[in-house]
């Protein structure tokens, strides 16, 4: 099975960049990077030192309902090339191990998927849950903080 990591859409991304409100209603901070554990959800890669990025609230999901979560995430503040993949595991997925969960096409997490899993375990661990017909998409999250990262999807290649 062929998967893809799809970032964050660019054109939500451009409106955020340029000055546009966040989920909560709220203009993204601006800081420096310290090059360190800031990863872009658009680009897919780390914000690097000295860079500034945007710290917003962010709800990765296409409707409002009870499983929405709304968190926080980083982005580049200067405009960045989408780092969607297929198959590849992006390369700002630099911690030991993510939180990784199924969903259904209503957008409502699948019981029982939801593992803290080890970075070198996603990739299987995606395509395993993306056989299931009623998981129509995997978030990989924070293990630590619970931030959204990436968004897996099957891939039609």
């Amino acid at each position: 099975m062929a998967i893809r990591f799809d970032a964050i859409p660019t054109e939500q991304v451009r409106a955020l960049q340029s000055g546009g409100l966040d989920a909560n209603g709220q203009v993204p901070e601006r800081r420096i990077s310290d090059g360190v554990g800031v990863p872009c959800r658009h680009c897919l890669k780390l914000v690097p030192k000295g860079e500034f990025y945007l710290v917003l609230a962010y709800r990765p999901f296409a409707m409002i309902h009870p499983y929405a979560e709304v968190g926080p995430i980083f982005l580049c503040a200067k405009e960045c090339v989408s780092g969607s993949v297929e198959a590849k595991l992006p390369d700002f997925l630099v911690s030991d191990s993510y939180i990784l969960r199924g969903y259904d096409t209503d957008e409502r997490i699948v019981y029982g998927t939801g593992r803290v899993t080890p970075t070198v375990e996603i990739t299987s661990y995606c395509k395993a849950l993306l056989r299931r017909p009623e998981i129509d998409f995997v978030h990989i999250r924070s293990a630590s903080n619970n931030c959204f990262h990436v968004r897996v999807e099957r891939s039609i290649q």
